[in-house]
């Protein structure tokens, strides 16, 4: 009998959800209204999320008729299709130790975000997929969903830029949760380039 290896590493603990680019706003979520019996959980002009059940959201579709709207696809790069698909660790603590892991191979997040009810780190494999890896803030479902239906979230539903590195010093540091989970000052963020760069 071979004895199975045990995987040290930080993994994600499930896929979250999946972001997708349309010029056809209204009838892509139409179209995920019915096929998944999905509710809408936020919607404004530029974007909106929809969940099928107690996930905040488990699709998000960036209007890219009013994100860029003097864009023609596909030659400008920004296409209708995937944007990026996301995977959310147990916690804060799984989520640095693979950010520190990837840093230290080269591999380093073109966006770092707070978004309100999560940290996130976006990365690009050599294809040019994006990826995002995330922890959640909130300890329940119930107050991720919360979150999706306050003020807060309507004002700013994309979130803060931030300094990754000066976040993981602030991590290493031994600075609380807590702290870490709260949004930081700053402007709303704009969703980068399809392309990432």
């Amino acid at each position: 009998m071979t004895q199975k290896s045990v995987n040290t590493l930080a993994v994600p603990v499930k896929i979250a959800h999946v972001v997708f680019r349309t010029r056809r706003f209204d009838e892509m979520l139409n179209w995920y209204q019915r096929v998944f019996d999905a509710r809408i959980q936020h919607k404004n002009p530029a974007v909106a999320f929809l969940t099928f059940d107690d996930e905040h959201h488990r699709f998000a579709f960036v209007n890219l008729a009013v994100v860029s709207p003097d864009s023609s696809e596909p030659s400008d790069g920004i296409a209708s299709g995937v944007d990026h698909v996301a995977f959310t660790f147990a916690g804060l603590d799984e989520l640095m130790e693979t950010y520190f892991r990837l840093d230290e191979a080269g591999i380093k997040p073109y966006w770092p975000i707070h978004h309100g009810m999560t940290i996130s780190f976006y990365y690009n494999d050599p294809d040019g997929n994006r990826i995002e890896f995330q922890a959640e803030r909130f300890a329940t479902t119930t107050e991720g969903n919360a979150y999706f239906h306050s003020d807060a979230f309507s004002q700013n539903p994309i979130g803060v830029n931030f300094d990754v590195e000066e976040f993981g010093r602030r991590f290493r540091s031994g600075e609380s949760r807590e702290s870490l989970f709260e949004m930081p000052e700053g402007p709303p963020a704009m969703i980068p380039p399809a392309h990432g760069i």
